[in-house]
């Protein structure tokens, strides 16, 4: 009989320190040496195994129709806002690394932009032998009336969390060159924020500055051009237990402050703020998160907070006058209260409004609020005047958001408007004075390609906003959504909790439990699952087709008259953000098992109701996701046909020992603290596997390069399930690409193949289209 580590006392020379929960045996611990010899020669032979399997004619069609998407050089160009530039990073077929480049805003509205490039990233690859990863840009204030000319741009070697960070000159097209003084902090995991123009403020672990357990930085220091962060002055420094340590300057003009950010853990953080040269901590409970703009200073609590006898719940937001607030005062004013079905998503400010971007059910609603008038002006429960953005229709995700927040040029107000209705507003031909209370509005739905809307707000005489706001773009079509209908459901889990899910499937879709069905969901650290259109999941699941069983026409005995695509299915469960904190803080650690009966209740109710059955439905996660669907393989295999599990949490004994898992002991808890082991080992996939189950087919995926989960926890999940004779698991490690599993279009359309080709082999069988 086959024995798992789970079954095991601690192994001789492994005994475990005192007051620990002791470590099960670990056959392939091995396996944890990321870059070893051995591990990659394995991770080969694995990876020429599922190539073998997967990488069929079908797949090569498919690759191709996926990567067509992911290149189309027809999808939207995002753009942020610097100066009288709009920036953009784009990737295509023929730039795989990517342009970072700009236009003008009179030819970005045009439509067919002339970009000027300001660095071609394969280039530099190909000029410096490295496989650099572009990973943004973080522009200096340029004095008053001058433009923005110097940044700092983040590069990865590898797609990983760790960045170099570099300084270019927009204006040269070239990097500043350090002989002349030029910043280029080594590669490492961290942060660089400009002080001013001859000094950053670096969080960094490289250089031999310390860790923290979570391999993240511990401590910063302000360096000057051409100083060495060794020998940098030091000016914060966090315990090591600490997850990690960040420093950030607001140069606001009339506002400018340095922050620094103590993240005990994922969580719970300090803030403080520099006062004549010391920091001064702002009053807060750990749990409440902070943000500041300009006079304003913002509270979301992430439980409820009582502050001079008043609670204020979880997932509130409350404001108050920055300087009012560090002198002692606590006059908060209620901005936004949820309720059973609305929870605030993130908020964005233009000059003189606040956006708040809410979920309604999982749908999208937002609302602009004005500071300069109280809320009782027009019937709001906020404190400050709030106005329903007409923007967001059932079952989408619409999200706005500033555009230039400090083009503030002029301060619109009422008397700047003849007939005090707001006026006739357009988007303007060239930059207009006062772009600062223009928004961006991006809009997508599972079936509606993503629309790029710009916007301008202004109050009205009726003490509310008014906002005219253009399409500027629309991205294509990427397979034929009119065939297909977005439904939402709700299935009831264990506890008797309504669960929200949407279900994407074709319009003539038959409920006799034969669809191919696809699952996904994530469900922790408070991230939500919202509507989406993806050409990827239209092309490889949605319009793919079975064979027609009995003969290409399907005519045979007791066989269907058509063949069937597939059904797309996203669960939005406890852990997630959904519905807010509360909803997140429902599976953590202890409650864990709450988020995995929720995905079950899922698939259950996909059952019941007749869109699938167990072997048509599979699962797919990734990260916290991997775990999720870890969770269905080993404590729910009577549910499902296949599983696909990406760059996967599975064991939750050594989680805390690899890369920076460490982090993440508030969402899972602390697998060293015997008390707290006895729960977390009900939900680590690693050690739940036993002889005689009849598990889903599994496909298991991971990258070399990632540096937050890392890939030593997929690599042991298929290794025990192959040592234990578990048949038909597959996996494979891409060599780069990160915590995403891939750094361009390529890697990314090969990535997403795999996991959807394997999904429909099992579910649906080989595909004739």
């Amino acid at each position: 009989m086959t024995t798992t580590a789970a079954d095991h006392p601690p192994a001789a020379g492994t005994p475990s320190s005192a007051g620990k929960a002791p470590e099960p045996t670990d056959e392939n611990i091995w396996l944890e040496e990321i870059y070893g010899e051995e591990p990659l020669a394995w991770v080969r032979e694995q990876n020429a195994r599922t190539e073998d399997l997967l990488e069929d004619a079908d797949y090569a069609k498919l690759e191709s129709r996926i990567l067509e998407v992911l290149d189309s050089t027809d999808k939207i160009a995002m753009v942020g806002k610097h100066g009288d530039w709009y920036y953009n990073f784009w990737r295509d077929g023929q730039n795989p690394k990517g342009l970072w480049r700009r236009t003008s805003w009179e030819s970005y509205r045009s439509g067919s932009p002339e970009w000027d490039v300001l660095l071609d990233v394969d280039a530099l690859a190909a000029a410096e032998g490295e496989e650099w990863v572009f990973h943004g840009a973080n522009f200096l204030r340029p004095a008053a009336a001058e433009p923005h000319r110097l940044a700092l741009l983040a590069l990865s070697p590898d797609g990983g969390d760790a960045n170099r960070y570099r300084e270019f000159d927009v204006e040269t097209r070239t990097f500043v060159d350090p002989a002349t003084g030029g910043f280029d902090l080594p590669t490492a995991k961290g942060n660089a924020s400009w002080l001013d123009g001859d000094t950053l403020l670096v969080a960094s672990t490289a250089e031999g500055m310390p860790k923290t357990s979570s391999s993240y930085a511990r401590t910063a220091v302000k360096l000057p051009r051409g100083g060495s962060l060794a020998s940098a002055e030091r000016v914060f420094e966090i315990p090591e237990d600490h997850m990690m340590a960040l420093v950030a300057h607001d140069s606001t003009p009339g506002y400018e402050r340095t922050f620094a950010m103590d993240w005990i853990s994922f969580f719970n953080k300090n803030t403080s703020v520099l006062r004549n040269g010391e920091w001064v901590a702002i009053d807060a409970p750990t749990d409440v998160n902070l943000s500041v703009h300009r006079e304003w200073l913002l509270f979301r609590p992430q439980g409820d907070w009582d502050v001079n006898g008043t609670t204020y719940p979880a997932g509130s937001l409350l404001a108050a006058n920055f300087e009012g607030y560090l002198a002692g005062s606590r006059d908060l004013q209620v901005l936004f209260t949820p309720d059973a079905h609305t929870s605030l998503q993130s908020w964005s400010w233009t000059r003189n409004f606040l956006l708040l971007n809410l979920l309604r059910d999982v749908s999208s609603e937002i609302r602009v609020l004005d500071p300069q008038r109280p809320g009782s002006v027009n019937g709001s429960e906020s404190a400050w005047a709030s106005t329903l953005l007409d923007a967001c229709p059932p079952l989408h995700d619409v999200n706005a958001f500033a555009v230039d927040d400090e083009d503030d040029s002029v301060d619109l107000d009422e008397e700047h408007d003849d007939d005090g209705t707001g006026g006739d507003v357009t988007v303007p031909e060239g930059e207009a004075p006062g772009a600062g209370d223009d928004f961006w509005l991006v809009a997508t739905g599972f079936t509606t390609p993503s629309t790029l809307t710009r916007g301008t707000l202004r109050r009205s005489g009726d003490g509310g906003v008014v906002s005219e706001h253009a399409v500027i773009r629309t991205s294509p079509s990427y397979f034929d959504d009119s065939a297909y209908e977005v439904q939402q459901h709700f299935a009831v889990s264990d506890d008797c909790t309504r669960v929200p899910y949407f279900q994407v499937a074709s319009k003539d879709l038959v409920l006799d439990g034969q669809n191919p069905t696809q699952l996904s969901g994530y469900g922790g650290f408070e991230v939500s699952r919202t509507p989406a259109y993806s050409g990827a999941v239209g092309r490889a699941w949605l319009e793919r087709r079975t064979e027609a069983p009995g003969g290409a026409d399907g005519t045979g005995e007791g066989a269907p008259p058509h063949t069937r695509g597939g059904v797309y299915v996203v669960a939005n469960i406890r852990g997630g953000g959904e519905y807010g904190p509360s909803w997140h803080r429902a599976a953590l650690q202890e409650k864990r098992h709450r988020a995995f009966e929720d995905f079950a209740a899922v698939a259950r109710d996909l059952i019941s109701r007749r869109v699938t059955s167990k072997e048509r439905l599979g699962c797919v996660g990734g990260s916290n996701g991997g775990l999720l669907v870890g969770n269905m393989l080993t404590r729910y295999p009577e549910l499902f046909g296949a599983v696909s599990c990406g760059v996967p949490l599975l064991d939750m004994r050594r989680y805390t020992k690899l890369s920076a898992g460490y982090s993440w002991i508030a969402e899972y808890g602390d697998p060293d603290v015997p008390e707290e082991w006895e729960f977390i080992r009900t939900f680590s996939p690693y050690h739940l596997l036993h002889d005689g189950v009849d598990y889903p087919e599994t496909f298991i995926w991971t990258a070399t390069s990632d540096d937050r989960v890392g890939p030593v926890q997929a690599r042991k999940m298929a290794a025990r399930m192959q040592a234990m004779g578990i048949p038909n698991v597959w996996f494979h490690e891409a060599l780069e690409g990160g915590h995403s599993g891939a750094s361009d279009n390529r890697q990314a359309a090969a990535l997403q193949s795999r996991s959807q080709h394997f999904l429909w082999r099992s579910l649906a069988g080989r595909s004739d289209s």
